[in-house]
């Protein structure tokens, strides 16, 4: 192989290529996927310094300032922590699974945990919002609604039934049949490719016992532990756009919140 190429897991990188701004974000994102797999498969433990900025840049076959980003992004994110003159430090354990300070779809939380997300009973249909809805959607009552019902796997099992409501009056004829068939698709993906992308979430967390409905799709026994996620989604104008019910098998994934610093 040249000397002006290198391989990683999964892709090809030209040193000497010129990159546009978007190539160069795709390959930051790429870097930052392989690091947060490695970190997730326990290449490097809680507590352990990573390879020096120059070592893992050759190993990964970038540039040290895309390096530097994709740091700086798992940093953020409190995968990292970076201590001046000694180098940078593993901070994520084994069991974190669910940052709740950063927006992801469950696809990209299962992954991060080395898992391979798939989907099952996937439902399209419409309703007609009701009053609780509509409140957290600011529609009018009786607004159409498109929903997209899925039971969300990681390595084969079901660890996420989710209910995703978007008003209908502010989708595309495409992005309506987009939904139709995204599968184990992304819904925030799909929303970003017609122009409609997520600002920021608004999240609340609640422990719920599974009913007769949701242990059936879930495959679990009655009364089992859920972690239910009711979230609202904004556009970057500050439009509710997406209102999702996630509940979650408890014993597949913890929660947990990077906090720095004194309150």
């Amino acid at each position: 192989m040249p000397e002006s190429t290198a391989r990683t897991e999964g892709y090809l990188v030209d040193r000497d290529s010129p990159v546009s701004s978007d190539s160069g974000t795709r390959l930051r994102d790429r870097v930052r996927q392989e690091l947060l797999a490695r970190i997730a498969a326990g290449e490097w433990r809680p507590g352990e310094r990573v390879a020096p900025e120059a070592e893992l840049a050759r190993d990964l076959g970038v540039s040290r300032p895309t390096l530097r980003e994709a740091l700086e992004g798992l940093q953020d994110n409190g995968y990292l922590r970076r201590i001046r003159g000694q180098g940078t430090f593993i901070t994520y354990r084994r069991n974190l699974r669910n940052n709740l300070d950063r927006n992801c779809g469950v696809s990209e939380l299962i992954r991060s945990m080395g898992s391979t997300p798939g989907t099952e009973d996937l439902r399209v249909y419409m309703v007609l919002a009701d009053d609780s809805e509509a409140d957290q959607l600011s529609v009018p009552p009786g607004t159409p609604l498109q929903v997209v019902e899925r039971v969300r796997t990681a390595d084969g099992r079901p660890v996420v039934l989710s209910r995703d409501l978007l008003p209908a009056s502010i989708l595309p004829r495409e992005v309506t049949e987009a939904v139709e068939r995204i599968g184990q698709g992304s819904l925030y993906r799909l929303l970003e490719s017609f122009g409609l992308p997520i600002g920021h979430g608004v999240a609340s967390i609640s422990p719920l016992l599974s009913d007769r409905e949701i242990s059936a799709r879930l495959r679990i026994p009655k009364s089992t532990l859920l972690v239910y996620l009711l979230q609202v989604d904004f556009d970057r104008s500050g439009r509710p756009i997406l209102l999702s019910h996630e509940h979650h098998v408890a014993d597949a994934f913890e929660f947990n919140i990077y906090r720095s610093g004194q309150g």
